[in-house]
């Protein structure tokens, strides 16, 4: 049976209830989350709430970690500061407790999940090159290693570079670290909601983009006080 894994969802409930819709009306009946459920977004604590009920298994992101005072920010960008100090100011604290309750990683037989890297789960690295990849192939077991943190899907095989290809038969023999996009804030210059579906049977992982209603999201972070550069940079995908 076909998974679906969503990552980076930064408070965006239009962004989550998009990706939602589609995997319910797609019979999709196993959601994993990779983090990041809070951070930049005007709607908090009902996408922790969302998530809580709907996913299997949740891992802890950066954001998530310092919206509950578990990681500094100073090395945050003004903005994910400014974001993260509103954050916490307005998580409720069953909100807090439930993100404190996570785990940096979860595994099945298949596959990792971690937000960042399998060789430094708490250290908030990134995966961004081969070069990266390559150095984390030898962190993990399973055939594959989903991930989110950098907000832009990609998938590295450890013997065949990468591919942003919308979706990719797996080879039997090779190792996968995958990248499942962002729910909430994309990055690589597509607007568009972004997230994953594995197919055990299959042997597959596609990517999934979906049009969202932008503007209304826009206007809540706007309305918020928030930066305005983090509702501009939704309406472009960077």
């Amino acid at each position: 049976m076909p998974v679906a894994i969503i990552s980076d969802i930064h408070g965006n409930l239009e962004a989550l209830k998009e990706a939602l819709t589609y995997i319910d009306a797609h019979a999709i009946e196993t959601v994993y989350c990779l983090g990041d459920i809070v951070g930049y977004g005007p709607n908090p604590n009902e996408c922790v709430e969302i998530i809580a009920e709907t996913c299997a298994q949740v891992v802890i992101g950066n954001h998530d970690h310092a919206a509950i005072g578990l990681t500094s920010t100073e090395y945050f960008n003004d903005f994910a500061k400014i974001s993260t100090h509103w954050t916490t100011n307005n998580l409720t604290e069953e909100n807090k407790d439930f993100l404190h309750g996570l785990d940096f990683t979860f595994a099945t037989d298949k596959f990792l999940a971690v937000h960042s890297t399998p060789s430094a789960p708490t250290m908030w690295h990134y995966i961004l090159s081969e070069v990266d990849a390559q150095h984390e192939f030898k962190y993990f077991d399973e055939k594959i290693c989903f991930i989110g943190h950098s907000h832009f899907p990609i998938i590295f095989n450890n013997r065949a570079g990468f591919t942003r290809a919308p979706e990719v038969k797996l080879e039997a023999d090779d190792k996968y670290v995958v990248n499942v996009g962002s729910v909430g804030q994309p990055r690589d210059g597509n607007p568009r909601t972004c997230f994953c579906v594995y197919d055990e049977e299959e042997d597959s992982v596609q990517f999934v983009r979906l049009n969202y209603d932008v503007n209304k999201t826009r206007e809540k972070i706007i309305k918020a006080g928030l930066p305005i550069f983090l509702a501009d940079r939704l309406t472009k995908g960077y």
